[in-house]
């Protein structure tokens, strides 16, 4: 077994703010670094018993640290910071780690990748020298011990030290096994494989237990930070499958990748998102029938290294709309209106400018391709919610419909289409119930009684998510106990209001949500015609 590690967690970003401080003429860099040293010496007198193997690691460990701490103190005297001295000092976090663990393990031998995992400069990043690094991981494993332990992110380009970017251990170790045809490729994380959804927004995501390459690559580049997205391309060409796994659940099934997959009864099988998009749409009639305005466009991108994740145009092609990321968009603006000058000062194109603060969302399934009317179940969802989609993309090869929305309706477009398309069993319903008296008091005691029945018989789960009277009111997404809601308002609401109902229902922006009126106020129901614009269904006693 060949043994990747990446640095000790969070170590990789303190060696960065480390270096940046010192290069910045700040003396506290020394507090972090004496961090850095305390974390990895502890880690030693934790994993390693007393003795001499101890004592001999801590010597490795303490001369790579002194090496470290001259080159930080280098840095502070001339207060400059290249990206050459940048890429050595972020390297010793995988030093440290990888001899740590070497120690660790009995009878591992360690190997220094800087000595195959070889780089190249292109378009001022370091990309993998593939065919001298298969030559040389070849090579260098022709005889492999029990256990061979390398360090991964690091990497060399003619002598000098690079590395592989972030997530590059999961990337060095899919090299080495599509190299040497390993049996396998496992990575082990901090979560239990791919998810159907982001957990974090959506309480009711699963782990998925199989994927292909394709989908797994898809659901990687949009958002699902489970795997470093070219980790998966080396093994896939030698159909070497991909065990995700939790190091912290190591029980857990995990997710496997690999070729071929039972496709099982689910059209789409995840669901990802970025929330970062800019959408720059190029348009002018000057562009209809013109040929080659789009290798204009991607060529002015290319030649500034912006990178283009989702492309939109009708087919009147009097407007191309691309997503970028934010950080990259005034560039690219800037970029394509030079590009375009002498159109836009003729009045063909207009000026190109950026809609900002997105979000792009990705549904993914191989099953897509055999399944009429996804596309339209999708669109029909969000529209009932009020969900307007700005821009959308689906490729011929039917595994990924991606779509852009507005920022703040990500949360809401999340939920609509996991609920709609993977806990189809039943209908969820949100409701916001004003007024605890007679009518309110009965209703909700109604719900309580009836909601295990009403999910079992009908398929409709009803979830309290707020409840208001008179002093206060209490909203949480994840529903009301209603056999303590009383106590529970009591101690946890906030006092209540119109205004406060207003603003709280409308934020929450939650899906197929219902504002339920038990009270015989004016004031109330002068409410109403804010939550219809909003999309929320309103009941009147």
């Amino acid at each position: 077994v060949i043994v990747v590690v990446s640095a000790l967690g969070g170590i990789t970003d303190k060696l960065i703010n480390t270096s940046q401080m010192a290069a910045n003429g700040d003396s506290a860099y020394e507090k972090e670094y004496r961090e850095i040293v305390n974390r990895h010496i502890e880690m030693v007198y934790t994993v390693i018993p007393a003795g001499n193997e101890r004592t001999v690691l801590l010597d490795k460990v303490n001369e790579l640290l002194s090496e470290l701490k001259d080159i930080f103190q280098g840095i502070y005297l001339i207060k400059d910071l290249s990206s050459k001295t940048s890429a050595t000092i972020v390297s010793y976090g995988e030093r440290l780690s990888s001899i740590i663990v070497a120690s660790l393990i009995k009878g591992a031998v360690w190997y220094d990748s800087r000595n195959f995992i070889k780089t190249e400069k292109k378009h001022a990043k370091h990309i993998l020298d593939s065919e001298l690094t298969t030559r040389l991981v070849k090579e260098t494993f022709q005889k492999l011990p029990e256990v061979a332990l390398v360090p991964g992110f690091i990497s060399t380009d003619s002598g000098e030290v690079t590395n592989l970017g972030r997530g590059g251990s999961d990337y060095t170790a899919s090299v080495i096994a599509a190299a040497l045809n390993a049996d396998s490729l496992e990575i082990w994380t901090d979560v239990d494989g791919f998810m159907t959804a982001d957990p974090r927004v959506i309480s009711t995501a699963y782990t998925i237990n199989e994927l292909s390459y394709v989908e797994a690559m898809e659901l990687c580049n949009f958002g699902a930070k489970v795997v470093y997205p070219p980790t998966i391309y080396p093994v896939c060409h030698k159909n070497i499958p991909i065990l995700i796994k939790n190091t912290f659940n190591p029980q857990g099934e995990g997710t496997i990748i690999k070729q071929e997959v039972n496709s099982g009864s689910k059209a789409i099988k995840g669901i990802s998102s970025i929330n970062d998009t800019s959408l720059i749409t190029v348009t002018g009639l000057g562009m209809v029938g013109v040929i080659g305005v789009n290798f204009r466009i991607f060529k002015a991108l290319a030649q500034n290294g912006i990178s283009v994740f989702m492309v939109s145009q009708a087919s009147s092609e009097n407007s191309t709309s691309i997503g970028v990321r934010n950080q990259d968009a005034a560039l690219a603006c800037e970029v394509l209106n030079e590009e375009f000058s002498k159109e836009i000062e003729m009045g063909e194109i207009s000026p190109v400018v950026a809609e900002m603060n997105l979000a792009t969302i990705a549904i993914v399934g191989e099953n897509m391709k055999h399944t009429p009317g996804i596309a339209g179940k999708l669109f029909g969802t969000l529209g009932r919610n009020g969900i307007s989609v700005i821009a959308c993309a689906q490729g011929a090869s039917e595994t990924n419909i991606s779509f852009v929305v507005e920022s703040k309706s990500l949360r809401k477009s999340l939920n609509v289409i996991h609920d709609s398309f993977f806990l189809s069993e039943y209908q969820v319903l949100n409701l916001f119930i004003c007024g605890t008296g007679t009518v309110g008091g009965s209703l909700i005691e109604q719900i309580r009684c009836q909601q295990q029945k009403l999910m079992q018989e009908r398929g409709l789960k009803l979830k309290v998510v707020g409840i208001a009277d008179g002093h206060h009111a209490l909203f949480t997404r994840a529903g009301v106990d209603l056999s303590h809601y009383k106590e529970e308002l009591a101690e946890k609401g906030m006092p209540s209001s119109t205004q406060v109902l207003h603003d709280e229902i409308i934020g929450m922006n939650i899906f197929n949500s219902v504002f339920v009126d038990c009270t015989a106020s004016a004031e109330v129901a002068s409410l109403y015609k804010d939550f219809l614009m909003n999309n929320i269904s309103v009941v009147a006693a």
